[in-house]
């Protein structure tokens, strides 16, 4: 089996890696593949290990996953990216800029990215495993997860998708994504030393990543700024994907990023 995780290309241009998830898969990027396709830029949206066809990586954490992204890279002929991280995606993004910084242009965090504390587990990653505990699909796990965790404002077509990118997810893979979630261990020391220019983007309605959870990582890193999008939970780029993909397509076009 290839060690090269799978993924979906469109465009030519600078490379913009998006990284999905625990909740999802490729699909979670669906609307942005194509935004930042027509815009100029190569998107790519990856499989994470053990995700799709994405062989996984033992053991599952952090060190390995950031691996398979810098194999990614290497295979694209990428020696610099773009990264768009969501929920584990945002930590694994902040993950692979401490491991690789000169392969890392910048940061978009959404809704995610800083690590769990003992609350943040006992309301997001415990329900999730105790669903998989009580015997429940990956669909009916979507069905109960996605709604609860969106705003008031989201598209209903965006949280079909969710529900459906969700509900490809193997379980087991699931629950050693979810596990590796509360091993992500990078303090604000060592997020300090990042230089890249992030932007995070939270939903004002997020009760997985709160607003002040993404307020506070946004003080410690050096050139961070955050935007919050009304009526949004969870899934900023599905709840809202034009108010998502101004923001990021303005970052993206900002000094130094814009496409050739």
């Amino acid at each position: 089996m290839s060690l090269l995780p799978t993924f979906s290309l469109l465009g030519s241009g600078p490379t913009v890696l998006l990284l999905h998830d625990a909740d999802g898969d490729h699909l979670s990027f669906a609307p942005q593949l194509e935004t930042l396709a027509a815009a100029g830029y190569r998107a790519v949206a990856w499989d994470m290990p053990g995700y799709g066809r994405s062989a996984p990586v033992e053991p599952y954490g952090f060190k390995g996953l950031a691996q398979r992204c810098l194999l990614l890279l290497d295979a694209l002929q990428c020696d610099e990216a773009t990264l768009v991280g969501h929920g584990l995606g945002a930590m694994l993004a902040l993950e692979l800029a401490l491991r690789a910084p000169l392969r890392v242009r910048r940061l978009v965090l959404c809704a995610g990215g800083p690590p769990l504390d003992a609350a943040a587990i006992a309301a997001w990653v415990a329900p999730r495993l105790e669903a998989l505990d009580e015997g429940l699909s990956m669909s009916e796990l979507a069905a109960r997860l996605v709604v609860h965790a969106a705003g008031d404002a989201a598209l209903p077509e965006g949280l079909h998708l969710a529900r459906h990118a969700m509900g490809r997810v193997h379980a087991a893979t699931y629950r050693r994504a979810l596990q590796a979630l509360a091993s992500f261990a990078r303090r604000a020391p060592e997020l300090m030393r990042l230089h890249q220019p992030t932007l995070l983007i939270g939903g004002e309605q997020d009760r997985c990543t709160p607003p002040e959870a993404l307020q506070a990582l946004a003080h410690v890193l050096r050139d961070a700024r955050l935007v919050q999008l009304r009526g949004v939970g969870h899934w900023p780029q599905l709840e809202d994907p034009e108010g998502f993909e101004a923001e990021l397509l303005d970052f993206l076009a900002e000094p130094g990023q814009a496409p050739h």
